[in-house]
């Protein structure tokens, strides 16, 4: 019980740290530099840097300006965590033999859920996928899955898997030309071409298959409540501040392709035979 707690506060830890990367990403901000309140410029004591705890010490609030702190922060480094105790009971659950194969995978796949992270989180406070991020994904998916071979024998390979990435990347790609980028993003490509060289072809198509099904019902379920909520606003006079929602709103697509990522990741899902 102890290794995942331990796991658990480490993954914190680096959580801490993508949020300064999504924070400080294409913003002219060095990553080295000390954390400050975005609102009156203090620098964080260590004890505003304590991961998780200090969010709720100092009542999601700054010190010295009294400005709101957002839920990003606890969001992501509470996120990070649990990915990294996933990932150990994924590879290291039954026993804690450590071999040259598993431990490259996990932190491979460590580095792959942060990066994942990182773009997730970047897409839904901007609507655009980061490159770095996602150039870094696509490197390591492909060096996961087709390059390990060469080194590990124990390592199954499929040549199939080499063709993977384009055929995920491929419909994505045909929508985002077809429509000018109104349909899809050419970042939401991307990540399609990542995780069909992460899972193969048969899971990544599963995790596309479970992104549209859970963003489609996230989207109608956003544009239901928003019909709700204008006829509070309409029939009671009550003030709800709330983002007009259509069905022509643009919603990021690539937190749902990794949240799929996840999915399949923890569940082991496969919807497709071949």
């Amino acid at each position: 019980m102890l290794y995942p707690i331990l796991i658990f506060i480490f993954g914190t830890i680096i959580g801490s740290f993508l949020n300064v990367v999504i924070l400080r990403y294409n913003s002219g901000m060095s990553l080295g530099g000390r954390s400050g309140c975005f609102s009156c410029g203090k620098p964080l004591t260590w004890k505003e840097l304590i991961p998780l705890l200090s969010f709720f010490y100092q009542r999601r609030k700054c010190v010295g300006c009294g400005s709101a702190i957002s839920w990003q922060y606890p969001a992501v480094e509470a996120l990070t965590g649990l990915s990294f105790v996933l990932i150990f009971y994924k590879y290291f659950g039954n026993d804690l033999i450590l071999s040259a194969e598993r431990v490259s995978s996990a932190l491979i796949y460590a580095v792959i859920f942060c990066l994942l992270i990182v773009i997730a989180v970047y897409d839904m406070r901007h609507k655009i996928i980061p490159n770095g991020p996602v150039y870094l994904f696509i490197t390591l998916s492909f060096v996961s899955t087709i390059l390990f071979p060469l080194f590990f024998n124990t390592f199954s390979f499929q040549p199939i898997t080499i063709l993977a990435g384009p055929a995920l990347f491929l419909p994505f790609f045909i929508l985002w030309f077809m429509s000018d980028g109104t349909w899809m993003g050419f970042g939401d490509a991307k990540i399609a071409l990542g995780i069909g060289w992460l899972f193969g072809l048969a899971q990544g198509f599963t995790a596309l298959v479970l992104a549209f099904y859970i963003g489609a019902a996230f989207g109608l379920s956003a544009i239901a409540a928003e019909k709700v909520i204008s006829k509070l606003r309409t029939v009671r006079g009550l003030n709800i501040n709330s983002k007009r929602l259509t069905m022509k709103s643009e919603i990021p697509f690539g937190p749902f392709l990794i949240l799929g990522v996840y999915l399949v990741f923890i569940f082991n899902f496969n919807f497709f035979n071949f």
